[in-house]
């Protein structure tokens, strides 16, 4: 099943403001990440996943619409679902606005926390080349009995 459009526009009009978000698809719908943290998303079988604080997870599971996440048959700690009625995409107004903040929030206390953000330019170490490590070459061990490697011969 496909994520809803409308649904992911309302959260895109409600994250207009903030900066450094991004859109990825996930999950068979459309994730929207916060300073390189996932943060809430349509899901492609209905509704909302939201990233919470774990602290958090059994007070939020106190309001209307909220259930644990669950994927694979695994409940995912900091992760809660939030479907509207009678269309699991029903969800506007105020309600989607404080699940958004919610979502985003959670990265955000993250970033006070000193985790690091994961969207900046992240620069890859680099490895030296196969040649420079010595690839193909064996060094001198108990193997070879301690010698050294032989020299080439060259033949005429």
């Amino acid at each position: 099943m496909a994520y809803d459009e409308g649904l992911a526009a309302r959260i895109r009009a409600g994250l207009a403001a903030e900066p450094r978000v991004a859109e990825r698809r996930k999950f068979g719908g459309l994730a929207f990440v916060v300073g390189g943290h996932m943060a809430v998303a349509v899901s492609g079988s209905g509704g909302l996943m939201v990233r919470v604080d774990p602290r958090r997870s059994g007070e939020l599971l106190g309001r209307p619409r909220a259930s644990p996440m669950v994927m694979n048959g695994r409940e995912l700690t900091g992760w809660l679902r939030v479907v509207g009625e009678p269309d699991p995409d029903d969800l506007d107004g105020p309600e989607l606005a404080d699940w958004v903040a919610e979502g985003v929030g959670c990265p955000a206390r993250a970033a006070a926390a000193g985790l690091p953000d994961r969207a900046g330019p992240a620069v890859p170490a680099r490895r030296e080349p196969a040649a420079r490590r010595g690839a193909g070459r064996r060094a001198p061990g108990p193997v070879d009995g301690g010698r050294p490697p032989r020299p080439a011969t060259v033949r005429a």
